[in-house]
């Protein structure tokens, strides 16, 4: 298993693997969030259809069921695709019926980071970079650029650029892979190439996306309207996708720019959403506190954009 750089952060733990000074795959961990892969003890609630099992006080849907368990029976689950936060709040987790006893999720194999820190490594490897794609949707990539939609029933991926359509269905195919590793994008993905007439460039593109992303995954050939489906493990919510609970996604990133801050009290600005989200959760400025030692302030102002939050001193 590739080895990772861990980041323990406030209200997430970030992750990436780096490869020759660039991130090629990364992972946000919402805190209060039960991983994928985890062992839970719970009582089966409803018998179904659906089947629903109730854990540390979450309902996991079992679309396998839970044969042989009577409702209201004790079970140990397997978590097999996180709580999905943002758009969709009222989907629940997903779960199978585990024979073994419960644990918790398996740990990246990896090295924690101290955090904060005088050298960002991950801010040095693109960290800011990849933020900055997954709140915006758009990947620029030489000859083109790929705008990202996260919709309830797949993730779409639209390539455009000035390449020849050959060229570009080839490129555009690569460097969507690649989103999806950086951005973590799992489940049902569309991707909308370039209409190319070139049977060849087809199969060339389908060959540069088969190339970068590993099993287990499902694909369609690119038809002749240069669209192909890939299906892929969804474990958890991608970075787009939590992207999309903007107040809380970039009240979590700005508490990231302000740990790296220098020390010392600190008044916080953004945009009055951002700051509500902040205000929620008095944990998370107690965090920030400890580690700038110094107290914090909070000020709202309209005119800052919602990615556009600041610290400045007291």
């Amino acid at each position: 298993m590739p080895d990772w750089a861990i980041e323990q952060g406030i209200g997430e733990t970030r992750a990436a693997r780096i490869v020759g000074g660039e991130i090629v795959e990364s992972r946000i961990l919402l805190g209060g969030i039960t991983r994928a892969g985890a062992r839970l003890s719970a009582r089966l609630k409803s018998v179904g259809p659906p089947a629903i099992a109730e854990a540390q006080g979450a309902e996991y849907l079992l679309p396998k069921g839970a044969r042989g368990v009577d409702e209201g029976a004790a079970l140990v689950i397997e978590v097999t695709r996180e709580a999905i936060p943002g758009a969709e709040p009222w989907k629940r987790p997903l779960a199978v019926v585990s024979p073994d006893s419960a644990a918790p999720a398996p740990a990246l194999d990896g090295a924690t980071l101290p955090f904060p820190a005088p050298y960002d490594a991950l801010g040095t490897a693109g960290w800011w970079d990849l933020i900055e794609e997954a709140r915006s949707g758009v990947v620029r990539f030489a000859g083109g650029e790929l705008r990202i939609s996260a919709t309830p029933a797949m993730t779409l991926i639209d390539v455009d650029g000035h390449l020849p359509p050959a060229e570009l269905a080839v490129a555009g195919a690569r460097e969507a892979a690649r989103a999806l590793l950086r951005l973590d994008i799992g489940g049902s993905v569309g991707i909308d190439l370039p209409t190319s007439g070139s049977r060849g460039a087809r199969q060339d593109a389908a060959a540069a996306i088969d190339a970068i992303l590993p099993q287990p995954l499902e694909r369609t050939a690119v038809n002749g309207f240069g669209f192909v489906q890939i299906v892929r493990p969804r474990l958890r919510a991608s970075l787009v996708e939590l992207a999309q609970d903007r107040a809380a996604f970039e009240a979590r990133a700005l508490l990231r720019r302000a740990a790296l801050d220098v020390p010392g009290a600190r008044r916080i600005v953004a945009h009055p959403a951002v700051i509500a989200s902040l205000a929620d959760r008095n944990n998370w400025l107690e965090q920030l506190s400890r580690q700038i030692g110094g107290a914090i302030e909070l000020r709202a102002d309209a005119a800052v954009p919602m990615s556009g939050g600041y610290a400045e001193s007291l």
